[in-house]
C-alpha cells in the first residue's frame, strides 16, 4: 500500500493565509465604496463637500447631547470651515443648549417607544414613516460626508436613512449597557465607539473603538487653568451633592436626614444643587445643623465646582462618570433607578468594581446610611486618594480628539 505524505512550510503557510486575507478585505473595502457611491450617486450627493459637511444625530437629554457638542468643538477645532448640522427631535432643552453654543439644529418629529402604553407605542411607530422621509430631505439638502449617531430615538430615522442614501455612519455609545436604537443600529454601522471595556453590541467586534465618553471643553480647561483648588483649611472636606440640572428629590431627603449624622472629626463644607422645587427646604436643614456651605438650584460653572470637591454625591450618568473620571475624583454614586436598562446602576458599578468609587442604590438609601459611608471616607484619607487615583484609570480626557482621527481615517478609507 502507498502512503503519500505532503509537508508545509509553515512561515509560507501563514504568510499566504494573510496574503489571501489581506487580498479579501481589499476586495470588501472596494466593493463597499463602490455600493455607496452608487447610493450617493442614486440621490445627488456629492463625493466631495468643501468645506465638509457632518451631521450629529440623537440628543433628548444631556447625557446624548453634551457628548455630540464636545464631537463638533473638536471638529471645528481640527477643521475650522467644517459644516456641523445637530438633527434630533428638537426640544427645548436642545435648542436653548445649541443656540447658546452656536450650532444650527433641524428638528424631525419623532418619539421614543420604549416604557409607553400601547397607544403611545403606537402613534410613535406611525410617525417613524414621515421622519424616515423628513431625514432623507435633510441629508439630501446638506450634503454630510459622514452622520454620527449619539444613541436615543431620535437618532433612528437619521442614520437608517443615511445607510440607504449611501453616507457613513458612526455610532457612539455613552453607557456601559446600550439603547435599544444604538443596539439595533449597530448592525448597519461602520464604526462604533464605546465608552466603556465591558460594552458589547450586535456587531462585528473589529468596528468597536473603547475611546471613552467625550466631556465639553469647558470642563477640561477650566480644571487645566485653575487646577486643583487650595484650601484655606485643610481639615475641610467639601462635598458636592448633585441630582442633575431637575435635582434629585430623593438624594435632597437623603442628605437632610444624614446631616445631623455627620459627626466626624472633619469640618464638612456643602455644594447642593438642588433643582428648583427643593432649594428652600435643603437651605433650611443647612441652616438648622449650622453646618455651612452652599445651596443653589442650579450651578452653571460645573469646573469650577469640580475644582472645589474632595467628594461627590450623584447620579451615574454617562456625562456625570466620564467628566467624575476624567478629572479624577471621590464619588458615592446614587443611579437613578429608573434609568432605560438599569444602565446607571451599571455604570457606576464598573467603577466600584475597579475600586474607583461607591454605590448606594436607592432600594436601601438612608440619611443614617449615607452620613455613615461620608463619615468613613472623612476618616480614611488612603481611601479617598485611591479612589482618586483608579477613577483617572477609567477617563479619557482625550475621547473626542480620538473619535474625531479614527472618523477622518474612515472617510479617507485608511
Amino acid at each position: 500500500m502507498n502512503y503519500g505524505f505532503s509537508f508545509c512550510d509553515a512561515k509560507k503557510d501563514n504568510f499566504f493565509r494573510q496574503h489571501v486575507d489581506e487580498s479579501k478585505t481589499g476586495l470588501e473595502k472596494k466593493r463597499k465604496k463602490f455600493i455607496l457611491r452608487f447610493l450617493r450617486s442614486i440621490f445627488g450627493l456629492k463625493e466631495e463637500s468643501s468645506p465638509p459637511s457632518v451631521i450629529i444625530t440623537g440628543g433628548g437629554t444631556g447625557g446624548h447631547l453634551f457628548p455630540g457638542i464636545a464631537i463638533a468643538e473638536s471638529i471645528i477645532e481640527k477643521e475650522k470651515n467644517t459644516r456641523i448640522l445637530f438633527v434630533s427631535s428638537g426640544n427645548a432643552f436642545e435648542r436653548a443648549v445649541l443656540s447658546e453654543k452656536g450650532f444650527s439644529l433641524k428638528a424631525i418629529d419623532v418619539e421614543g417607544i420604549k416604557g409607553r402604553g400601547v397607544m403611545a407605542k403606537l402613534k410613535s411607530l406611525f410617525k417613524i414613516p414621515k421622519a424616515f422621509m423628513a431625514s432623507i430631505a435633510i441629508l439630501k439638502e446638506f450634503q454630510p460626508v459622514i452622520v454620527i449617531g449619539m444613541g436615543s430615538y431620535s437618532s433612528g430615522p437619521v442614520v437608517l436613512a443615511a445607510r440607504v442614501m449611501g453616507i457613513q455612519i458612526v455610532l457612539h455609545e455613552q453607557n456601559l449597557r446600550p439603547g435599544i436604537t444604538n443596539r439595533l443600529l449597530s448592525r448597519i454601522a461602520d464604526r462604533i465607539y464605546v465608552s466603556f471595556h465591558g460594552t458589547k453590541m450586535i456587531s462585528n467586534p473589529e468596528k468597536l473603538r473603547i475611546v471613552g465618553n467625550p466631556i465639553r471643553k469647558e470642563i477640561l480647561k477650566s480644571i487645566e487653568s485653575s487646577g486643583e483648588h487650595k484650601k484655606d483649611n485643610e481639615n475641610t472636606m467639601t462635598i458636592a451633592v448633585l441630582g442633575g440640572s431637575q435635582g434629585a428629590h430623593s438624594i435632597n431627603m437623603a442628605v437632610i436626614e444624614a446631616l445631623p449624622y455627620l459627626t466626624s472629626g472633619c469640618n464638612y463644607y456643602f455644594i447642593h444643587q438642588t433643582g428648583a422645587k427643593d432649594e428652600a427646604v435643603v437651605k433650611e436643614a443647612y441652616k438648622r445643623w449650622s453646618i455651612p456651605g452652599v445651596v443653589q438650584s442650579f450651578f452653571h460653572d460645573m469646573a469650577a465646582l469640580y475644582s472645589q470637591t474632595d467628594l461627590l454625591i450623584c447620579r451615574a450618568g454617562a456625562t456625570t462618570v466620564a467628566e467624575v473620571t476624567s478629572i479624577g475624583k471621590s464619588v458615592i454614586f446614587i443611579p437613578y433607578p429608573f434609568a432605560a436598562d438599569n444602565h446607571q446602576v451599571l455604570n457606576a458599578k464598573a467603577l466600584v468594581d475597579g475600586g474607583a468609587a461607591e454605590m448606594i442604590t436607592e432600594d436601601i438609601l438612608s440619611g443614617k446610611k449615607l452620613a455613615e459611608r461620608i463619615n468613613a471616607l472623612a476618616n480614611d484619607p488612603e481611601r479617598m486618594d485611591e479612589m482618586k487615583r483608579n477613577s483617572k484609570m477609567f477617563g479619557h480626557p482625550d475621547a473626542a480628539e480620538e473619535i474625531i482621527k479614527d472618523i477622518y481615517n474612515l472617510i479617507k478609507g485608511v
